[in-house]
């Protein structure tokens, strides 16, 4: 076989392999025509001119980012460690190409300066409280700095707080004091109830003195059905009174 029909087949083989891109279906390419920016194209089959121009791959899929452990200070001086996961996507991947060096790497560090700047504006108890709110205003901040970017925040979740030992132990305490001084509250308050209910009972006695004869005829029932042998019962003589007003 001719030599010269080996490298014609050789270079044609190279310059299609070179020249034709597939793009998948969540994937566009920036295509660089001598260093200038031309289109994005994908997805799908793309034609290339060899040496003069150039392609980078983008994917536009939920990327879901864990942001490691961050040291935090709190507003009222508690260190703790916060851990985070965000969830972004490209919206613009010539922006992204373009605009900034490394879009993964910016966001990540983006989004572990934020969080420790929001965390460390609000106090242990908000921390732990109001998580929904922490991860509004962090998603608010991230979409606002990642917006030039050609980058979509949808979703900041805070993960885990970890708090010292020192603190863990202190929450326990004051956990436990404020389940006991509920108990007495409610302790208090149900004596507070039986006292107000025992005086109306003896208002209502002594302006009907009978009614204390017969609440002494149903303690001696209720003695008596509890199958005792002797059954001791002592009467005041104030009960006869009324009887011998009577007469």
């Amino acid at each position: 076989m001719n030599p010269f029909i080996i490298l014609i087949v050789f270079l044609v083989l190279a310059f299609l392999w070179s020249a034709i891109k597939v793009l998948r279906e969540y994937e566009r390419g920036v295509i660089f025509r001598l260093g200038r920016v031309i289109k994005t194209k994908g997805p799908g089959i793309i034609i290339l001119i060899p040496v003069i121009d150039k392609m980078v791959k983008v994917s536009l899929r939920l990327v879901t980012m864990d942001v490691p452990s961050q040291d935090v200070i709190t507003k009222d001086n508690v260190s703790v460690k916060v851990n985070a996961v965000i969830y972004f996507r490209v919206m613009d991947p010539a922006k992204a190409i373009v605009v900034v060096e490394n879009f993964l790497f910016a966001t990540s560090q983006l989004a572990q300066t934020t969080l420790r700047s929001v965390c460390g504006q609000v106090e242990l108890d908000d921390l732990l409280s109001e998580r929904e709110k922490i991860n509004m205003e962090l998603q608010t901040i991230l979409d606002k700095h990642t917006d030039p970017w050609g980058i979509k925040v949808s979703t900041v979740e805070v993960k885990h707080i970890d708090l010292p030992q020192e603190m863990q132990r202190a929450m326990a305490k004051q956990a436990e004091a404020e389940r006991e001084r509920r108990a007495k509250i409610i302790n208090a308050e149900g004596e507070f109830q039986a006292a107000d209910r025992l005086a109306e009972a003896a208002d209502i006695i002594s302006k009907h003195p009978e009614a204390l004869q017969l609440r002494y005829l149903q303690t001696l029932r209720e003695i008596a059905s509890e199958n005792n042998s002797t059954t001791l019962f002592p009467i005041p003589i104030d009960l006869f009174k009324i009887f011998f007003k009577k007469e």
